[in-house]
C-alpha cells in the first residue's frame, strides 16, 4: 500500500470511528431533549457551522459553480438527514451497536452496486466472488450479532 493511499484509508478510518460515536452522542441528545427531530437539528446546526468555518478556511470560491449544478446533485444532503433522523431515533432502543451494523451492512451492498455499475459517476469495479463473499460474510456477522 502506498502513502497515498495509506492516508485515504486512515482518514476514512477515522470516519467510520466518528459514526457510533456520532450515533451515540446524537441519541442520547435526543433522549435529553425528548425528540430525535431536535437532536438532529441541533446536529446540523453544528455540522453547518463546522463546515462553514473550514469552507472560509478552505477558500468560497468552488461555491460560484453552484448555480447551473445538477439537483440530483443535492440528494446526498437528504441521505445525511435521513440517516441522522433515523440513527437517533432508533440506537436508544435498538442498541448502537445493532444500528450501526445494520448501517453498515446497507453502506456495503450499495457500495459494490454502485461501483459495479458505475453509478452516479464512480469508478466502474465490477461485484466479482471474493466482494461479494465478503458482503455475504458481512452479513452473516451482522445476524451472528443479533443472536448474542
Amino acid at each position: 500500500m502506498d502513502v497515498t493511499t495509506m492516508k485515504y484509508a486512515l482518514v476514512m478510518l477515522a470516519a467510520g470511528i466518528g459514526i457510533p460515536v456520532l450515533a451515540a452522542l446524537n441519541a442520547g441528545l435526543g433522549v435529553r431533549l425528548g425528540s430525535p427531530v431536535a437532536a438532529a437539528a441541533v446536529l446540523f446546526v453544528v455540522a453547518f457551522v463546522t463546515a462553514f468555518i473550514a469552507l472560509m478556511i478552505a477558500g468560497p470560491a468552488p461555491l460560484r459553480h453552484l448555480p447551473g449544478t445538477p439537483i440530483h446533485l443535492f440528494g446526498g444532503g437528504l441521505f445525511v438527514a435521513f440517516y441522522v433522523l433515523t440513527i437517533t431515533w432508533a440506537a436508544p432502543k435498538f442498541g448502537v451497536g445493532n444500528a450501526v451494523f445494520f448501517v453498515l451492512l446497507g453502506q456495503l451492498i450499495s457500495a459494490a452496486l454502485i461501483d459495479h455499475f458505475g453509478l452516479f459517476g464512480a469508478k466502474v469495479s465490477p461485484l466479482g466472488l471474493m466482494r461479494a463473499l465478503g458482503i455475504g460474510v458481512m452479513a452473516f456477522g451482522v445476524f451472528l450479532t443479533q443472536k448474542a
